[in-house]
């Protein structure tokens, strides 16, 4: 089950919302979120950017949050999160504003562990499922195991275990896991070759265009 302690943090009220607001915020460590649903207005937020870290690293994606607003507490379920592409902090998160006891649907990560007979390869066609569960009982991640599967061997969400209470919404008949045989050496040779000789005659095509265009200026 996911991890629910200690994911206290204190919520400042953003007095300036915008793009420029937003980028101040970041430069002193904080991270603009929204908190919104149950029919409440929403609220934006800021939050200390390494201690909202140190949760989502201890709870997962789908971290449950206490979080302090001038003083009440609030249960928020953290519902997405913006990456930066390049420092790889956090930039915003939206949050859902939820209640103890409620159910919720989340998509959870699936992990495949295991080494699959000599001669296969492991295909991971769904990386999450998406799962309905009692908000302060969302499991972590889902752990899978390929340990000594044959080729043609598959394996369905229906097929993933699931903690009791947990509701699978994902069709049961998705595929998460396919493990096939693995290519050959005169294949990957063989496809090599064919991207290589692909790339050649794309090479060629594009300097036969500009040779062409060039003989048009020159008329």
């Amino acid at each position: 089950m996911a991890k629910n302690a200690p994911n206290n943090l204190t919520a400042q009220v953003r007095t300036t919302t915008g793009k420029g607001a937003s980028r101040r915020a970041r430069r002193e460590g904080l991270v603009p979120v929204v908190l919104y649903g149950h029919g409440t207005e929403p609220q934006h937020l800021e939050l200390n950017g390494r201690d909202f870290a140190a949760v989502l690293r201890h709870a997962g994606t789908n971290a449950v949050l206490t979080l302090d607003i001038d003083g009440k507490e609030q249960l928020a379920l953290t519902k997405s999160i913006e990456i930066h592409p390049i420092r790889r902090n956090i930039q915003h998160a939206d949050l859902l504003v939820v209640r103890r006891g409620e159910k919720v649907t989340v998509e959870v990560t699936v992990v495949v562990e295991g080494d699959a007979a000599p001669g296969t390869l492991v295909t991971q066609d769904a990386n999450t499922i998406e799962i309905e569960a009692d908000v302060q009982s969302i499991p972590e991640q889902f752990t899978v195991s390929v340990e000594g599967a044959e080729e043609g061997t598959q394996i369905l969400a229906g097929q993933v275990e699931l903690p009791s209470g947990v509701t699978l919404i994902t069709d049961p008949e998705v595929l998460v896991v396919n493990v096939v045989a693995a290519p050959t050496s005169e294949e990957l040779e063989s496809e090599g070759a064919g991207e290589a000789g692909g790339a050649a005659a794309e090479g060629a095509e594009s300097e036969g265009e500009a040779e062409g265009d060039a003989a048009e200026s020159a008329e």
